[in-house]
């Protein structure tokens, strides 16, 4: 993985992916569905960030039949995870994210 800081910046400057990142956790998945419903945005638009997130290696993605599911990448290099561990917190509680409970699948 070549994530530089510069490229880090870039994918959570944009307040969509900050968000999906602040309603991922690192151990568990998430249907895009649940996803979708939690942003309150449509299918595409969610769809496109999390495609971007996954551009910058941020997210990986898994297909179980129709749908498909997310979670941070688990191969991000130490100073990535330390970087988006200190600023999940204060942007959850700035964006009003919340957990979200996984109902779809």
């Amino acid at each position: 993985m070549n994530l530089t800081v510069t490229q880090l910046c870039k994918c959570l400057a944009d307040e969509n992916r900050l968000r999906l990142m602040g309603l991922m956790e690192k151990e568990r998945e998430i249907c895009v569905c649940d996803l979708v419903e939690a942003m309150d945005a449509p299918q595409s638009t969610v769809s496109r960030h999390l495609a971007q997130l996954r551009q910058c290696e941020l997210v990986v993605a898994r297909r179980e039949g129709t749908w498909m599911h997310y979670r941070l990448n688990p191969a991000l290099p130490e100073w990535a995870i330390a970087t988006i561990d200190t600023l999940l917190p204060p942007a959850r509680e700035q964006l009003g994210i919340t957990p979200i409970d996984t109902a779809c699948c």
